[in-house]
């Protein structure tokens, strides 16, 4: 599902640089459920959107859902994220003039995957499947940390993307919450989807199945046993 080879990342400061990422390379294996760990400032963050295609190295190469991101032009980076990736972040990011189920649709508006006649009521049906269809016809802004997370979750798998990043998605909930969105992540997981989470929960390795710590850019732990993993 994703293959890293020698990855650098070097952001420009002042009149030097940052090195995010340094000399990085990772493969993991279809189905895995991987987290990545690290203080602030380790390049997790980095590595997560150099996945995700929003970001480019500066050396090295990037392979995941089956495409050389190098490769792609900007225009083709958005469409190949459209179709493969699920996107999940700490402060939910939901249109606050859209209802719930419109902030599910729109990434099918925009990937064209689904049929328009589908949209909605995949929308209804991802909410029932994250345990919050009866709030479909409200504004985000009405519903609590943890549902606007569920909501997010399931915008993520609007398209049925086989790779889903989720960056701190319980940073902003508390213990509770946090580990009922966990959960969330752990049964689709159990459903054979490869998701890679940057989290400071600690709680996190109860659930997933290989640990990935990064210092200053690099690997310097890497536990699990990837023999889980689904081909």
């Amino acid at each position: 599902m994703i293959e890293i080879s020698d990855v650098v990342k070097r952001y420009p400061l002042g009149e030097g640089e940052v090195v995010a990422v340094d000399h990085l390379s990772l493969t993991i294996e279809a189905g895995e459920f991987v987290a990545v760990v690290g203080r602030s400032g380790s390049g997790k963050t980095t590595l997560l959107n150099l996945l995700a295609g929003i970001d480019r190295p500066t050396s090295g190469t990037v392979r995941a859902a089956g495409a050389d991101l190098g490769g792609l032009s900007e225009s083709g980076l958005a469409e190949w994220r459209g179709r493969n990736v699920g996107l999940v972040f700490q402060f939910f990011q939901l249109l606050p003039t859209l209802t719930v189920a419109e902030n599910v649709m729109l990434p099918m508006d925009f990937a064209g995957k689904i049929p328009a006649v589908r949209r909605r009521d995949r929308a209804l049906e991802l909410l029932e499947r994250v345990g919050i269809a009866d709030q479909a016809g409200k504004l985000p802004s009405t519903l609590s940390g943890g549902q606007q997370q569920r909501a997010a979750i399931a915008r993520a798998l609007a398209n049925d993307p086989p790779l889903l990043l989720a960056d701190e998605p319980t940073g902003n909930l508390d213990s509770h919450t946090a580990q009922a969105v966990l959960d969330v992540f752990a049964r689709l997981n159990a459903e054979g989807r490869t998701i890679v989470v940057v989290s400071h929960e600690r709680d996190i390795r109860a659930i997933v199945g290989r640990e990935i710590t990064l210092v200053d850019g690099r690997v310097v732990a890497d536990e699990g046993d990837r023999a889980g993993a689904r081909a």
